[in-house]
């Protein structure tokens, strides 16, 4: 490399950041690879071959880039709770004093802030007047709440893992369970916000009409359990679609609960209650149509579950069971699932251990597949699961007697 392409590697601007993310990229690459060959002195070469060296290297890129992201996900979560994306969504091209008048925000951390994020590609900088700004798209990820392409829910649940690790840690060493009311209150909130683009998206237009006459019989009345709701935010949707039906909602953790029923109210819906209760526990009523989002992996004992579902369902009922994508298999999901990753490690942390703090503890864990799903429904009573709809994120499975 000659001398001047190592000056630029090593160049770091005391002025603004005028660099474009290729060069930072580059600058960190270099570091890696001097990294990687402080470390490769002390070993004898031989010993390893071309590929090796090659796997190696490109291993350690990769998780360089991993924890360069691990950061982006805190700094962008702390962007959205100061409402600096929001900002710069609205205003366009702002200059860092601009921008801190609006928000109220300190200027040097503002600087640092936006630094990290145009280095990350999250904002553009432009030199030219020392302004940032937002394209659409990065916007649609960072800014726009409620859109389906906003992320912000799904870092909100990632940093609330951080901010419990030393409980994380401890369960995971004790192999003990954690229960799910154990988690920082940012794991219920960032999991709802998450959740909630996706069901806006899914639920009434394609998951609802996907099964054999659901969407008629709500739109004439019926009752409807939504068991594992959470705060709510897919029984008080339904609820709004069909004014004629009769919702409940049922969960087991008590503050959840109380923020569906404030939700509800807030919205203005009648036709819909909660109750605080495990799924195992609830009322034969008889219901028309029960529905499961994300939530029977979750659960200590997914078959006494699905059991009582089974016996509360009117005749000709059904189940709509949403459980997330998921091939059958780990060597399927590692060749043909892009999301497994994502899905193990929330597994590891959140929906193993929840269960294991149940009655059974059977485990399921977020990538249960269609197979092991369709066991533990037939061991309820059910016999007839097929999977009516599908996306990237999640499986749709409608069941009935």
């Amino acid at each position: 490399m000659q001398n001047h392409q190592r000056e630029n590697f090593y160049m770091v601007s005391t002025s603004y950041p005028s660099a474009n993310i290729e060069l930072l990229l580059q600058k960190f690459v270099f570091v890696l690879y001097l990294l990687i060959g402080a470390t490769l002195n002390k070993i004898h070469r031989s010993e390893y071959m071309s590929a090796e060296m090659e796997e190696l290297e490109s291993l350690a890129a990769k998780v360089g880039g991993d924890a360069a992201g691990a950061l982006g996900v805190l700094l962008a979560y702390i962007g959205d709770q100061a409402g600096v994306y929001r900002a710069l969504d609205e205003l366009g091209p702002v200059t860092i004093a601009q921008l801190a008048k609006e928000t109220t925000l300190d200027e040097r951390y503002l600087q640092e802030f936006l630094s990290a994020n145009a280095g990350h590609g999250y904002v553009n900088y432009h030199p030219g007047d020392e302004t940032f700004d937002m394209s659409t798209a990065q916007a649609a990820v960072f800014a726009r709440e409620g859109q389906p392409t906003c992320m912000q829910g799904f870092f909100q649940a990632i940093v609330s893992q951080y901010a419990t690790h030393e409980t994380a840690l401890e369960t995971f060493k004790s192999g003990q369970g954690r229960a799910w009311g154990d988690h920082d209150q940012c794991c219920f909130c960032g999991t709802d916000r998450f959740f909630r683009p996706g069901y806006e998206a899914n639920i009434l237009e394609h998951w609802i009409p996907s099964l054999s006459g659901v969407e008629q019989k709500l739109i004439a009345g019926g009752k409807v359990a939504d068991i594992g709701c959470g705060h709510g935010t897919s029984t008080i949707m339904m609820a709004k679609a069909f004014p004629n039906a009769t919702f409940h909602g049922f969960d087991f953790h008590a503050p959840s609960v109380e923020a569906a029923t404030n939700n509800a109210k807030a919205e203005g819906v009648s036709n819909v209650q909660f109750f605080e209760s495990a799924a195992k526990e609830m009322p034969d009523n008889q219901y028309d149509f029960a529905c499961i989002f994300d939530a029977l992996h979750d659960m200590g004992d997914p078959v006494g579950a699905a059991t009582r579902i089974f016996e509360v369902l009117g005749d000709d009922a059904t189940l709509m069971l949403v459980e997330p994508m998921a091939e059958d298999s780990l060597q399927a999901n590692l060749e043909k699932n892009p999301m497994s990753s994502t899905y193990y490690s929330f597994s590891t942390l959140v929906c193993v251990p929840t269960s294991k703090a149940q009655e059974v503890g059977l485990q399921l864990g977020a990538q249960a597949g269609q197979a092991r799903l369709t066991g533990v429904l037939e061991q309820a009573g059910f016999t007839k699961v097929r999977r009516a709809s599908s996306n990237a994120a999640n499986m749709v499975l409608e069941v009935k007697a």
